[in-house]
């Protein structure tokens, strides 16, 4: 997934969170994931849907057999399967679902991963996740409970990752979002003596 970030991009990131951690106790992991699942039940389900329109125009417009309709079906079906788990159109298939329903899986998938990378098991309870779902074009934060409510705060961090991501200027809005959370942190976890950087500042990024 170089293609996401670069290198350079990746290692700019990096080091705003080892700036960012500084002054804190708390500690930011940023993750950006191509989208928030794998989609495997979409195509199916499109290719069901799309092959039990087929029949239609063919009984009414045709006098083809319940056989042949049903050969060119069952065509339709593997044709549309087919295209539909292709590389490029499956990335684009998460758009196709309704908005809410987009945000909700990338909600809960940045919840899945903030516990699955560790997050939650630091030392002061600080972990703060910085999540990026690409093709749901959504970002979240998620903060353990050492990390005192600050919901306008974290608001603003995001409105401007999601203003970052239309412009397709990623790494950017990460730097800045890392900043921001930086100065949130500070004042909402100081940081304490003997504080030891417990999890890595590098990007994840995840297919």
């Amino acid at each position: 997934m170089a293609g996401i970030l670069n290198e350079a991009e990746r290692a700019r990131i990096a080091a705003a969170v080892a700036q960012a951690e500084r002054g804190t106790a708390g500690e930011i992991v940023v993750m950006v994931a191509a989208r928030s699942g794998a989609y495997r039940s979409l195509p199916p389900a499109l290719a069901l849907a799309g092959a039990l329109i087929v029949p239609w125009p063919l009984i009414g417009l045709t006098g083809l057999s319940a056989t042949r309709i049903f050969l060119v079906q069952l065509v339709a079906a593997l044709a549309l399967l087919v295209s539909l788990a292709a590389g490029p159109v499956r990335a684009r298939l998460p758009r196709a679902l309704p908005r809410p329903l987009r945000r909700a899986r990338a909600r809960a998938a940045a919840r899945h991963e903030f516990e699955a990378r560790g997050l939650a098991g630091t030392s002061g309870r600080t972990g703060v996740l910085i999540y990026v779902a690409l093709a749901e074009r959504y970002a979240d934060v998620v903060t353990d409970v050492g990390i005192g409510p600050a919901p306008e705060a974290w608001q603003a961090v995001l409105a401007d990752l999601v203003a970052a991501l239309r412009r397709d200027a990623l790494a950017d809005g990460l730097v800045r979002a890392v900043e921001a959370t930086g100065v949130i942190l500070a004042a909402a976890a100081p940081p304490r003596p003997g504080d030891a950087d417990e999890l890595p500042n590098r990007v994840i990024v995840t297919e």
